[in-house]
């Protein structure tokens, strides 16, 4: 059993600064949970804290059936894989992989045996006899991986692994460690800052904001109904439109359209208030949007099958992604789907509808 509780977890510094506020999650046993933010938000900090390297100020941490505040790292039965690598250059990856299990005295012929079964799990068969500075990124990345395999966690943590590596080798493994997860079977947390890697890892995602979780959902509820504005803002990309409006008299009024607003709408958003609304690049032309608007291009991007289209609704920044062949000039109809809309509070960031 290799679940992971944390209630009410704390961390400040001087009594002071804090870092981390109240955290309540559970992560199940053999889930693959993403804890996703910008940097500086205490993603990093949630998983030293549950691995051991960094005191927990208060509240209460469990691996497992066991509480694990003041149990050493080395204890735990966790494995960190780190941003760095952290291989020893002098040592072959046999030697690499092999090193914790040394360390902990167990037999030489076991070492060989589980050492030869990560090697043959992340295609590194071929590769024992080398050194580090003899391999690529990411075959270092994958000796950093077998030497967490090897020793057959109840929990692997892994503070962005791929962060060094290029954008075709990221998503390379970024399959590699999900095909990993498949086959162990165990619990896997995951630290990133970086969307696309939350959202096609992660079976549910932990959205942070300095210290305070925003959201933890499936992916598809973190990106289809995002709680508030900073998860809508967070994911996706490019960024969702936010479009501040008014409420007047049953209609919204954003730029120079006038809209007006179902009742079902209208029994939640209350009249005279402004709102903010959100709609992703994607759905502002939709075959089935009520909503027209003509719009001046300010420029174009083009993204090989896509185009992104900028352009200004009032004082908004917006944009719409477009299929590459869409005939494009000076102007742009929308025509928006307003089921497609996000409502929230203009004040708060909250989500309204």
């Amino acid at each position: 059993m290799s679940k992971v509780v944390l209630k009410d977890i704390k961390k400040t510094y001087d009594n002071k600064k804090i870092i981390i506020d109240n955290i309540n999650l559970e992560i199940e046993d053999k889930e693959f949970l993403v804890l996703v933010g910008a940097s500086g938000c205490g993603k990093s900090t949630i998983l030293r804290m549950i691995a051991g390297l960094e005191e927990i100020s208060g509240g209460e941490l469990y691996i497992g059936d066991k509480k694990v505040n003041n149990v050493h790292p080395k204890d735990r039965d966790i494995a960190f894989v780190f941003q760095s690598y952290a291989l020893y250059p002098h040592m072959t990856v046999y030697e690499n992989i092999a090193f914790g299990l040394k360390m902990r005295k167990v037999k030489k012929d076991e070492i060989d045996k589980k050492v030869k079964e990560a090697a043959k799990i992340l295609d590194l068969e071929e590769l024992l006899d080398r050194r580090p500075k003899q391999l690529s990124g990411g075959q270092r990345q994958r000796v950093a991986l077998g030497r967490a395999i090897v020793r057959n966690p109840q929990v692997f943590l892994m503070d962005e692994p791929l962060s060094n590596l290029d954008a075709k080798l990221r998503v390379q493994m970024r399959s590699e460690i999900k095909k990993l997860h498949e086959k162990l079977q165990t619990t896997f947390i995951y630290v990133t800052h970086d969307q696309t890697e939350a959202l096609t890892m992660g079976d549910r995602i932990v959205v942070l904001d300095k210290g305070i979780i925003q959201q933890v959902d499936t992916p598809e509820n973190i990106y289809n109904n995002p709680s508030n504005m900073f998860v809508a803002g967070f994911i996706g990309s490019p960024q969702i439109n936010f479009i501040t409006c008014s409420i007047l008299n049953n209609t919204l009024v954003f730029g120079d359209l006038a809209l007006e607003l179902p009742q079902e709408v209208m029994d939640i958003i209350q009249n005279n208030k402004k709102v903010v609304i959100g709609i992703r690049p994607e759905d502002m032309i939709n075959s089935e949007g009520n909503i027209k608007l003509c719009v001046k291009v300010d420029m174009t991007e083009l993204l090989g099958s896509e185009k992104i289209a900028y352009f200004n609704i009032g004082d908004n920044k917006c944009c719409a992604k477009l299929p590459a062949k869409y005939d494009l000039d000076e102007t742009l109809i929308l025509s928006i789907d307003s089921k497609k809309m996000f409502f929230f509070d203009e004040k708060t960031g909250e989500r309204i509808i």
